[in-house]
């Protein structure tokens, strides 16, 4: 039976995300990752890169977007200038070398590639194993019809529903101490940023596998 292997929110943490890639990455067939790659932590950059050497190197990545790509994106446009840079923006920018005090930054400040990546994230993803979002999913609405604003932002209205999507919904963005397992969902972002740890789920089998996070962020009351 082929395997998934689902990582939670990495959030600049490369030494955690090096460190578990080694542990699963010849385990599962399909990788997918949940968003949140940047902000907060040291090393957002050097994080886009392992994913993109990641893709190259095996035979199905999926990445989806998370919040904070979001909203690194509407930074770049111009849409925000305060949120982003509050809530971890300002880390993401040193790791590309980038100080908006000093001078403007737009799309063009990014590496062409890193942008590319930036844009082309799905909202979540789909295998025989389950369901695949940053966040959550709109009970009862079909699958087709999900929105930005469920997918990458939602907590309680999600976490607190019971309603069974067919499959398990498998989600980050919110933060537990160890992984919160449902019948109808299961939440894997266990706070690596924070002092918790990064971890991966490997389905069928529902075998967690965790490593301990690289630094102390303080925790955000939202976002």
């Amino acid at each position: 039976m082929l395997r998934t292997c689902v990582i939670g929110d990495i959030h600049g943490c490369i030494h955690s995300f090096s460190m578990l890639l080694e542990q699963v990455r010849d385990r599962a067939d399909t990788i997918v990752l949940l968003g949140d790659y940047i902000d907060r932590g040291p090393a957002s950059r050097q994080v886009v890169d392992r994913i993109l050497e990641l893709k190259k190197e095996h035979p199905q990545v999926i990445t989806l977007q998370g919040n904070h790509e979001l909203m690194l994106l509407n930074y770049l446009e111009g849409l925000d200038q305060t949120v982003f840079l509050r809530v971890g923006g300002l880390q993401t920018l040193r790791s590309y070398g980038l100080d908006p005090t000093r001078e403007p930054v737009t799309k063009e400040s990014l590496p062409e590639e890193h942008l590319a990546f930036f844009t082309s994230l799905p909202l979540f993803w789909e295998d025989n194993h389950g369901i695949y979002v940053h966040a959550g999913l709109e009970p009862g609405c079909h699958l087709s019809w999900q929105t930005p604003d469920w997918c990458l932002w939602v907590r309680d209205k999600f976490i607190h529903s019971s309603f069974d999507f067919g499959k398990p919904v498998i989600f980050g963005h919110t933060v537990f101490k160890k992984p919160l397992v449902e019948p109808n969902k299961i939440g894997i972002d266990t706070g690596a940023v924070y002092g918790g740890r990064l971890t991966a789920l490997l389905l069928p089998e529902r075998e967690f596998i965790s490593v301990p996070g690289e630094t102390t962020h303080p925790f955000p009351t939202s976002l």
